[in-house]
């Protein structure tokens, strides 16, 4: 495993080549090019590794997959697809094409054939569902690419020569490590921050991951499964694949996405940071008006960054207040605010002893009209644990700071809510800021000690927040810090005094002159 400055080194030279590769290619539509490759090489490589264990166990531990006939290989086709969910034929692999991509006319054509095969070795296994279209957005045939064949399949080569260049398997031994999964979060982050806020919208700062996992994980002990139902390219639940994932290798790993592309970076997340396709499920539909895990659910820790303020049917709809998930309020999140509704929805499926931790935009803390009665409602039945105020410009393409609410069932032990003031814990990083380990170890130890610290925290009682208008801003209870400098009036005016008296002395020296002058 790389340590982290070779890590920090590994990334910074990958992102040069990634973005000097694409030329004139817009970075956004390009990323799916580099990422797709990063991935075909790792599931190639992977099942190498796979298959090379087996035969070594099997007393031939010299036993080169890459090079023996597709014929042979088609024997340990079924067992692959049941173990690892998918197969790739040899002459397939990514390690065999990239050989020959330079010289192939057809390179277009032969990455189509090989993309479906391989989706089409799992149609009507468990794994179906895993690897459906997880190649749809690799456009061999993409105009942006370059106007003809000819030059679409030369930087086609050029990208599947320079992925298969990059450090990320061979020089670390083999691709049970978390180098893939890394470089590939990396890419995504880097190219989240290009396109600003429509990349934003699927891609959660790892900082914020980090902390999202760390609050949902305090105290929730035997975590089984994790869910996110907005869960973009799958950071949040990756944060759980390297801390309780490595104690847990079954943890199961559920999420819900809208958009196709990003529903997409997601599988292919999950599989490059070796989560096995029978430990996640992750669907592609709109997770409030079709959920898809309610039948999975509890579930015992909850992640998620929805989208802000998404327009939804509301109450223009009228079979959703009668939709479990949303009747125990009463009401409706509103049609132009559908934030309090994704509350709802995961407050549904959280276990009792479970914990949700939720990104939420500033207004719904305070809003009237519906999400207050919302608010009501949770006060009143105690789901409110924590809500943290977030430092601004977090987040690619959102300035405003940002906030977190802590929900759980039944897991509290007092009725108050404690509010943590964690706007100033930042640094500053060009146009950004950044969230360091110490700062989430100083939000950690204010949410685990849940009690008063001036400036930083507040514990309120669910009755004095229901008193004022059900208000869960954590600058209406936590007091700022006056950094304006105290004045010391005495020493004003003793200053003051003496000012007075050089002018007076001064007057005289003038008068005295003039005097001498005119004489």
């Amino acid at each position: 495993m790389p340590n982290q400055e070779e890590r920090a080194e590994l990334h910074k030279t990958i992102w040069k080549i990634a973005n000097d590769l694409r030329g004139s290619v817009d970075g956004w539509e390009f990323k799916a090019y580099v990422l797709g490759s990063i991935f075909y090489r790792f599931i190639s490589e992977n099942i190498c590794d796979y298959i090379h264990g087996i035969m070594k166990e099997a007393g031939q531990p010299n036993f080169d997959y890459t090079a023996i006939s597709d014929e042979m290989a088609e024997n340990i086709r079924q067992k692959m697809v049941e173990e690892k969910g998918y197969f790739i034929l040899p002459s397939q692999l990514f390690q065999n094409v990239v050989k020959t991509a330079e010289k192939d006319e057809n390179l277009n054509e032969h990455l189509t054939s090989i993309f479906r095969s391989i989706e089409a070795s799992a149609v009507g296994t468990p794994s179906e569902d895993d690897l459906r279209g997880l190649f749809s957005d690799f456009s061999v045939d993409s105009a942006a690419l370059g106007s003809t064949v000819v030059k679409r399949n030369q930087l086609l080569a050029k990208v599947l020569q320079t992925v298969a260049q990059m450090e990320l398997g061979s020089k670390y031994n083999d691709t049970n490590n978390d180098t893939f999964g890394d470089t590939y979060e990396f890419l995504m982050q880097m190219y989240a921050s290009e396109a600003g806020k429509s990349g934003g919208e699927f891609f959660t700062p790892q900082q914020v991951s980090e902390l999202l996992a760390r609050l949902a994980s305090s105290h929730n002990s035997n975590i089984q499964k994790v869910y996110d139902p907005a869960c973009g390219s799958g950071s949040l639940l990756l944060k759980f694949a390297k801390t309780i994932g490595k104690e847990n290798p079954n943890l199961k790993y559920f999420g819900q996405e809208v958009n196709p592309t990003t529903y997409n970076l997601c599988r292919i997340n999950m599989f490059l940071h070796n989560v096995n396709f029978d430990n996640f499920d992750i669907r592609l539909e709109d997770t409030l008006l079709k959920p898809q895990h309610m039948m999975d659910a509890p579930f015992d820790a909850i992640v998620s960054n929805p989208p802000y303020s998404l327009k939804w049917d509301g109450k223009e709809n009228p079979i959703l207040i009668n939709d479990e998930r949303y009747a125990p309020a009463g009401v409706l999140a509103p049609k132009s605010a559908a934030d309090l509704a994704f509350a709802m929805h995961m407050l549904w499926h959280l276990s009792e002893k479970g914990t949700a931790a939720i990104v939420e935009f500033p207004g719904v803390l305070y809003r009237g009209g519906d999400e207050k009665k919302i608010r009501q409602y949770l006060l009143k039945h105690n789901f409110v644990d924590t809500v943290i105020q977030l430092p601004a410009n977090l987040f690619f393409g959102v300035g405003i700071a940002t906030c977190i609410i802590v929900l759980k069932k039944s897991a509290k032990t007092d009725s108050s809510v404690l509010f943590i003031d964690a706007s100033k814990l930042f640094q500053k990083n060009g146009n950004k800021n950044l969230l360091l380990p110490e700062h989430q170890d100083k939000i950690m130890s204010l949410y685990e000690a849940r009690k008063d610290e001036q400036y930083l925290a507040k514990l309120v009682k669910n009755d004095d927040i229901l008193a004022n208008d059900a208000n869960l801003s954590v600058s209406s209870y936590v007091e700022q810090e006056d950094t304006r400098e105290v004045i010391n009036i005495t020493e004003v005016n003793t200053k003051l005094e003496s000012l007075v008296a050089e002018g007076n002395a001064l007057n005289t020296k003038i008068a005295e002159i003039i005097k001498e002058l005119g004489e």
